[in-house]
């Protein structure tokens, strides 16, 4: 009789303890905000990760700027953010900054991207370019003003064209594969920090030439043509699979968030870079990117609950670390 009663009582205890249990992992309670700025390219992802994150967190406040990637390392290292969206990795100057301002960071990479060159729909002449006729194109002292002086096959249709602004991670990009660091781009560009706004640019001008992430073409298709690149052997378009396996080259790229440190003993602030990581690789996909191999998930949670601080590419003399994000990032 006894013994029954003790398991009566073990169990009842254990029935008691189970609703507490339950709420391990409840965030309907948790409080706080969460401040994140930068890339627009990123922004997509990050926006449709705290739209998800509101509903397991509804009274945790999460704002997401679109300020660029430079623009939002500015206020990264200012100490007005907790979270930067890079669609680079973080360059010498800003990390020089970040250090001057006591801001350690953590660098997250979230999922490739494909930096994509688009055109009017009604452009039926070009399907595809090469690095040395967009050089001929976008670098500075260009005289290319119609289509026909790119090529006297085509039309003689004005060529216009839309960028990032310079405070873009995707602008920095371009720049760097097409001029390199001492080059310059010609200025006679319109420019937006919201792709949004280059999207309705070129699909309302039939001599128009853009780029941008690839996420804001695959969710324009039916306003814009994507110009396949040639990468030295064949001309590739870019989608998942040429993206992730690099053969959409010189222009695919991995995109990153930056995390305050400091930033990361606020509960909210953790929680949300947990479940961003979590949800990183099915959120790039839902919104037109793609996602990382898990392996690379896993030394990016690692590298948060060790506090790895620093960048993966930046040597220790301050230079820039070429090469493929899985052989750079450990």
């Amino acid at each position: 009789m006894k013994t029954n009663m003790k398991n009566l009582l073990l169990t009842t205890l254990l029935l008691a303890a189970l609703p507490t249990l339950g709420t391990a992992d409840d965030n309907s309670q948790l409080t706080g905000s969460v401040r994140i700025d930068g890339s627009s390219t990123v922004y997509p992802i990050t926006e449709a990760i705290a739209e998800e994150f509101a509903e397991e967190a509804p009274r945790v406040r999460v704002t997401v700027g679109i300020s660029g990637t430079g623009g939002g390392f500015k206020r990264f290292s200012a100490g007005e953010t907790d979270i930067s969206d890079a669609s680079r990795p973080i360059k010498a100057k800003e990390q020089k900054l970040c250090n001057e301002e006591g801001v350690e960071f953590i660098e997250v990479p979230v999922a490739y991207d494909g930096l994509t060159i688009v055109v009017n729909k009604e452009n039926t002449w070009c399907d595809n370019l090469t690095v040395d006729q967009l050089k001929q194109i976008f670098l500075d002292g260009s005289t290319v003003k119609t289509w026909n002086d790119l090529n006297k096959d085509w039309p003689t249709t004005p060529l216009t064209m839309y960028a990032p602004g310079t405070d873009s991670g995707t602008f920095d990009y371009f720049k760097e594969v097409i001029v390199g660091k001492t080059g310059s781009i010609r200025s006679d560009m319109s420019v937006s920090e919201d792709d949004n706004v280059l999207v309705r640019g070129v699909s309302g001008d039939k001599g128009g030439i853009g780029f941008f992430g690839c996420a804001y073409y695959f969710e324009n298709k039916d306003k814009l043509k994507a110009l396949a690149i040639y990468n030295g052997e064949v001309n590739v378009l870019p989608n998942n699979k040429t993206i992730e396996s690099g053969k959409y080259a010189p222009f695919s790229r991995p995109l990153f968030i930056y995390v305050k440190k400091s930033a990361l003993e606020k509960p909210a602030v953790k929680v949300f870079v947990d479940y961003y990581v979590e949800n990183a690789g099915d959120m790039a996909e839902e919104v037109g990117y793609v996602r990382l191999p898990q392996d690379m998930y896993d030394r990016v949670i690692h590298n948060i609950e060790t506090l790895r601080t620093g960048t993966q590419f930046i040597d220790d003399k301050g230079e820039k670390v070429h090469g493929a994000l899985a052989t750079v990032y450990e």
